[in-house]
């Protein structure tokens, strides 16, 4: 995972009565993220024969949420 450029964190996921995993991946730009998809996880969910579900999303417009509950990754502002 680390040879992909721009990635900035990854929260795992695992849902206990289904088997499944997954996460959310946090990259410094919108290419960077597909780069990712597109040389990672859609080879690997063809490998193992998966099903691969990937939504995109602007963390920058989730940040103020993100401060409002202390989440780890933002520092309230001063």
């Amino acid at each position: 995972m680390k040879k992909y450029k721009g990635l900035k964190s990854k929260t795992w996921l695992s849902g206990l009565n289904t088997k499944t995993v997954g996460g959310f991946y946090e990259f410094d730009s919108v290419e960077n993220a597909q780069n990712y998809i597109d040389g990672l996880l859609i080879p690997f969910a063809k490998q193992v024969n998966g099903n691969l579900s990937v939504k995109l999303f602007d963390g920058e417009i989730t940040q103020e949420a993100n401060i409002a509950m202390l989440s780890p990754y933002y520092s309230p502002p001063n």
